[in-house]
């Protein structure tokens, strides 16, 4: 008798563990969207709350896509604090900073690639003659800089320059030609392809030579060609009066003013908002739009941008000295990336911004992850970079089914 109750416990236990099982595969399956784990995905909303909590950010939007489906799109606290308190909406315009550099300026270089109008090999200064080069201490003279040392952060130009010793020089607002050569002459701190030394001076350079070969400056050729075909309509530089309500400020001025409109960078402000390294303003669903494109290999539905050998090449990484995860405008993950995550699997790529913005795409799991904040407001002291690299983390572990065909 003792056997046979036995046996049957067992039996009655097996049963429940079965049903449980199915039951949570049930679950599990009806919380999933394009094979991630939206209840997984929830965890972003601590992350935010945390940021918020330490006074990293007064805001942010977060989008995570999927396939060509949205899911997860939320606004987090405040599009500012001063002079007024303002919420955060998920429509809401950001200051990219310096993921303008692969979104604007690098495209835009690949699409005069693909026209045959500049070469990744041709010299810097078949643009700008009076790009100088590398000197050794020897006194002999390097190889001369070409496009692609700009694109990938290799030509041996300074990281930066002090833009109100540049504006005593040349003026304010400077006239982006001036500007530009006054940057060529700076001594250059590397041979080409020698070092890695991420440099706005670069894409600045970039852009002028994007100016030179087309006679539009970065703002209408990118609008032109890249921003208005994928319907980015609130995508642009120097963003008009009729937009401003939706931009979010950055940095206080003073007591009563922020910077609204008026870029943060102030190399690009020097230039009046236009430039190669920072500038650009767009908001998280535009994003998704070019992003889309690049997922699918240069093309939104009917509408080409790029040919998929170009896309795959703005995520090559150059065999130099340097060893720099750089593609061509984009940074490649290789491991670990502060702003990929640890969990997304390698040849990802992204970009990060000075005042709190990212953009990170992964190709294998057509994965998109946005995360906008200005963290520059009220003032510059906020810190996101763990940030970006946690919610980075939550996004690679929502996602449950890797092969979305299966």
């Amino acid at each position: 008798m003792y056997r046979l109750l036995a046996g049957l416990s067992i039996l009655f236990l097996a049963c429940s563990q079965a049903s449980q099982v199915k039951t949570l595969k049930v679950r599990e399956s009806s919380r999933l969207v394009s094979g991630m784990d939206v209840e997984r995905l929830e965890r972003i909303d601590a992350m935010m709350d945390e940021a918020l909590i330490r006074n990293d950010i007064p805001g942010g939007v977060v989008l995570v896509s999927r396939a060509d489906t949205i899911v997860f799109h939320k606004a987090y606290g405040f599009a500012q604090y001063k002079p007024i308190k303002k919420r955060m909406q998920p429509d809401m315009i950001f200051d990219l900073a310096s993921v303008t550099k692969p979104i604007a300026t690098a495209t835009s270089v690949m699409m005069l690639v693909e026209a045959g109008k500049i070469r990744f090999t041709d010299r810097v200064s078949d643009y700008v003659p009076e790009f100088s080069r590398f000197v050794y201490e020897d006194s002999t003279m390097a190889e001369e800089a070409r496009i692609w040392h700009l694109l990938t952060h290799t030509s041996g130009l300074l990281p930066y320059t002090n833009a109100d010793e540049a504006a005593d020089s040349l003026g304010q607002p400077a006239k982006r030609e001036e500007l530009v050569e006054y940057i060529a002459k700076l001594p250059k701190i590397s041979a080409p392809g020698a070092e890695y030394h991420y440099s706005c001076l670069g894409f600045i350079t970039l852009a002028f030579i994007v100016e030179k070969i087309t006679g539009q400056n970065i703002h209408h050729y990118s609008k032109e060609r890249l921003f208005d075909p994928l319907n980015m309509h609130h995508t642009g530089y120097v963003p008009p009066d009729s937009l401003l309500d939706k931009v979010v400020p950055t940095e206080m001025v003073d007591e009563d003013s922020v910077l609204l409109g008026l870029v943060h960078d102030p190399l690009a402000r020097l230039q009046g908002g236009i430039s190669g390294n920072a500038g650009l303003y767009s908001s998280a669903s535009d994003l998704l739009q070019y992003a889309r494109m690049m997922l699918n290999n240069g093309r939104l539905g009917e509408t080409r941008i790029l040919s998929p050998l170009t896309t795959r090449k703005m995520i090559e990484i150059p065999d130099t000295p340097a060893q720099a995860k750089r593609g061509y405008g984009w940074v490649v993950k290789e491991g670990q990336s502060w702003v990929g995550g640890d969990l997304f699997p390698d040849h990802g790529f992204g970009h990060t911004g000075y005042t709190g913005t990212s953009i990170w795409i992964d190709r294998e799991t057509r994965t998109i992850v946005i995360i906008l904040t200005n963290r520059v407001h009220p003032e510059d002291d906020g810190s996101v970079s763990w940030l970006r690299s946690s919610i980075a983390n939550i996004v690679a572990s929502s996602i449950i089914e890797i092969n979305l065909d299966r």
